[in-house]
């Protein structure tokens, strides 16, 4: 919706809604979650010719402070690309995180990063999604979830103990405190979530062919402070297919071979190197890491979430 944006910091909000209505049969061009989504309904299509009668599947939302006359448009886009989308929330310029909790939200991906933090301060897993700086072909019949650890999947307690007392201090807490569970973070919630539904395929004596792979990929070391991380999805009863322990190299070449639809990270710096390499990332602002927010935001137009 960029000449859309264009339009509505240029000319106003009433220019803005006749561009819109005058476009109507006009369908948007892809955005950055567009393969994710595609994703979802894969599963889903598998889910449902395995569970016939079970709803236990994703359940997509489109979420957007667009005016309701702008649905038709919408409604037109997802026809187009034959999008199994049923409900949609739009609040007409009001922010719509109020309702996030009504839908049950395990995931709110939005481009506008004040809306994502509006929903992390509620509790709800959430994050700023960004366009890669290329394309890159990504699985038409797995979805692959890539996550960072410290300040995504668990809290920032460890980041914190880097950024005041350094990475030798911090060894040695992740030492001594191997066996104690991390406190969870924001998208423990949604892994929860994707390793419900793995389990349903893996009842069926499918866990190598799932359709849902996960990934941690995580700066952390192995050797020095990678176990506390493993014994804390356990001890959670939760796991990731991959384990990918960084030991502080760039994150950007092994996505690029991972080939996420997409990637959570909680610090600019790896999404930035995510995006370079092709990856659809997206920017958890939650713990230390994060810079003061702005008193002040940016205008913003009434974009589909």
């Amino acid at each position: 919706m960029d000449e859309e944006q264009r339009i509505y910091m240029e000319q106003g909000v009433e220019e803005y809604v006749r561009y819109q209505l005058q476009h109507e049969n006009e369908p948007f061009s892809p955005g950055p979650a567009f393969p994710f989504v595609k994703a979802l309904e894969a599963v889903n299509k598998q889910l449902r010719e395995l569970y016939p009668d079970s709803e236990d599947i994703f359940d997509i939302v489109l979420v957007t402070n667009n005016h309701a006359q702008v649905g038709v448009r919408l409604i037109n886009s997802i026809n187009h690309y034959d999008l199994f989308i049923e409900r949609f929330c739009m609040t007409g310029g009001n922010s719509p995180i109020c309702y996030l909790k009504a839908y049950h939200t395990n995931l709110y991906l939005s481009a506008d990063a004040e809306k994502v933090r509006e929903a992390i301060d509620q509790g709800i897993a959430a994050a700023t999604i960004f366009s890669p700086s290329r394309d890159m072909a990504v699985s038409q019949s797995q979805l692959r979830v890539a996550f960072d650890g410290d300040a995504v999947l668990f809290s920032d307690e460890s980041e914190r103990i880097v950024k005041a007392h350094g990475l030798d201090r911090f060894f040695e807490h992740e030492k001594a405190h191997e066996n104690k569970p991390l406190a969870q973070g924001p998208l423990k919630g949604f892994l929860e979530a994707l390793g419900r539904l793995q389990k349903k395929f893996y009842s069926k004596g499918l866990r190598l062919e799932c359709p849902i792979r996960t990934y941690l990929v995580t700066a952390r070391s192995a050797a020095s402070s990678g176990a506390r991380a493993l014994k804390t999805l356990r001890s959670w009863g939760l796991e990731t297919d991959e384990a990918l322990f960084l030991a502080g190299a760039p994150k950007g070449p092994l996505l690029e071979k991972i080939r996420p639809h997409i990637f959570f990270d909680d610090q600019m710096f790896h999404v930035a190197g995510a995006q370079e390499m092709g990856t659809v990332a997206a920017h958890v602002p939650y713990g230390v890491a994060q810079t003061p927010r702005r008193t002040a935001p940016a205008k913003q137009a009434p974009a589909a979430q």
